[in-house]
């Protein structure tokens, strides 16, 4: 009569690599998710400085409009990434994944919300910004280049490319404080334009908290291929 205990050992490796499989399906399918709403919200954020430039109300409603869009696809992936969680079980590099997934969600989402009250700001400037301060300008034209370089670290799981957007945060902070020295000499000599100038602020404090995020996720595309946490290292580093 065959050993019932070991019929069982026996099936269970290949019920162990079938499992292993779909994990690995699913889990790439999910990264190919992320990847696309990164890739949307990136986007939104630089047509969100397209349009402080050129005040339009019908981009303002596109961007709102997409905004619920990743809005939903956050709710969608997180639940995913429970649902994984739940049935299969992951440890090790599939579990770095799936956190990884849940973390970065949230942060693509909150990326998409500060696109959209960049745009919102728009509208109250109503195209009138007599005069940008040119570290604001700095801050606008440094985002994109920081999204194109996070995306390239998230797509090809690159340490170095995660590393320099991390670098590229801290230039943003320093920008932003300029910002306020140069925003705080505008409303000075010309005190009667100081509404219009505060709304500038309130940009420049939302791209500061757009760096901040990209900042976030580069970290944690260090911490899915190393294993390593690196958040809050390094700080004394000088951004080149």
């Amino acid at each position: 009569m065959p050993d019932s205990k070991n019929t069982a050992a026996d099936a269970n490796p290949p019920m162990r690599v079938a499992k292993d499989i779909q994990l690995d399906h699913q889990l790439a399918a999910l990264r190919r998710r992320l990847i696309r709403e990164a890739t949307r919200a990136t986007d939104l954020l630089k047509q969100s400085f397209d349009v402080l430039f050129n005040s339009s109300e019908a981009g303002v409603k596109e961007i709102r409009d997409i905004e619920k869009e990743i809005d939903a696809e956050e709710v969608k992936i997180e639940e995913e990434c429970f649902r994984i969680l739940a049935l299969q079980q992951p440890f090790g590099s599939d579990f770095r994944m799936l956190t990884f997934c849940l973390k970065v969600n949230s942060d693509i989402e909150r990326l998409a919300d500060h696109a959209t009250s960049m745009a919102k700001i728009s509208k109250k400037l109503q195209g009138h910004a007599s005069q940008w301060p040119p570290a604001l300008e700095e801050m606008m034209q440094r985002t994109p280049v920081m999204c194109e370089e996070l995306l390239r670290a998230v797509i090809n799981s690159d340490v170095e490319a995660a590393q320099q957007v991390v670098l590229r945060d801290k230039i943003i902070d320093r920008l932003d404080k300029q910002v306020f020295r140069e925003l705080a000499e505008f409303i000075e000599q010309n005190p009667s334009d100081s509404s219009e100038y505060m709304l500038m602020y309130r940009i420049s404090r939302e791209i500061e908290r757009v760096g901040d995020l990209l900042g976030n996720i580069a970290e944690d595309v260090v911490y899915l291929v190393t294993g390593e946490i690196v958040r809050h290292e390094g700080k004394s580093k000088k951004p080149s």
